[in-house]
């Protein structure tokens, strides 16, 4: 077994452009924002359009996609017209990922803007419990977070809390960042404490995907500055060990470097190699 391996894509063209794109870089998944990642325009679906993508996925064998929310979008927010505005955006876009259903939402848990994550935590439980339905086949990822700010999801523990709140327990799972964790004081030189305690914590069943970044800072800096693989602080054999661990092997690996599509192509080449080469 391998894992599944894409990067970050453009849906300016279409959903089946993405997938014709993904070939040509040699992915077998990818990642894409549900809509104006700075804002919270939508696109209308196209039928025909997400049609072709799905039987492309199907012929090439692709793993599970990692659909990507708006960074606009905060279901701890402070101000009652954003946390408004983030749960319609939660609930249209689960509705919208009916289209590509089996695949995964990846969102931000969000910023809590000094309330304290104690009243932020319980706030984003509610807006997922609020949006998701028995009927729904997408899975809602919370992703970790590096801790800048007043973000929330900065550890295991904050994740838990949040977890323990879902209820529809079995379609909410964790996206982990590595550039995020490494950030928020993860040392990855030691990958397997870090497994063991976010199994500890959280529970290994519940990691659905990968971010696999480097970073452009010291470990626990808190900052979220990602950087080519290999080109950071996390530096290539750490990154190596992630891609070729053998509990990380079957889930979705998303680049979200600073590459062009030359970048991107290299790197996916480079951690097929290094996820086939596990012991």
């Amino acid at each position: 077994m391998s894992v599944f391996i894409g990067n970050h894509l453009s849906s300016s063209k279409g959903f089946y452009a993405m997938g014709k794109a993904a070939l040509e870089l040699g992915a077998d998944t990818f990642a894409f924002f549900t809509r104006n990642p700075r804002g919270g325009s939508a696109k209308a679906i196209d039928a025909r359009d997400v049609g072709q993508l799905r039987t492309l996925l199907e012929e090439n064998r692709f793993g599970p996609l990692v659909a990507h929310a708006p960074y606009t979008m905060n279901v701890c927010a402070a101000r009652e017209e954003v946390l408004t505005f983030s749960a319609g955006i939660l609930k249209e876009d689960l509705e919208r990922m009916e289209n590509l259903p089996g695949n995964y939402y990846n969102f931000h848990p969000g910023s809590h803007v000094g309330q304290g994550a104690e009243k932020a935590i319980p706030m984003i439980a509610r807006a997922v419990n609020e949006a998701l339905r028995p009927e729904h086949h997408t899975m809602v990822l919370l992703e970790t977070m590096a801790g800048k700010g007043s973000e929330v999801g900065r550890n295991f523990s904050e994740l838990k809390a949040i977890l323990d709140l879902i209820c529809m327990k079995e379609k909410v799972g964790v996206c982990l960042d590595t550039c995020h964790i490494w950030d928020g004081g993860y040392d990855l030189s030691d990958l397997d404490s870090v497994l063991d305690e976010f199994d500890r914590v959280i529970g290994l069943d519940r990691l659905k995907a990968i971010h696999l970044n480097d970073s452009k800072n010291v470990c626990g800096a808190g900052k979220d500055r990602h950087e080519k693989l290999g080109e950071g602080e996390i530096g290539t054999e750490r990154l190596r060990r992630v891609a070729a661990h053998p509990l990380l092997q079957g889930k979705p690996f998303i680049l979200e470097t600073p590459n062009d599509d030359a970048g991107y192509k290299k790197e996916i080449a480079m951690v097929r190699e290094w996820s086939t080469a596990y012991e």
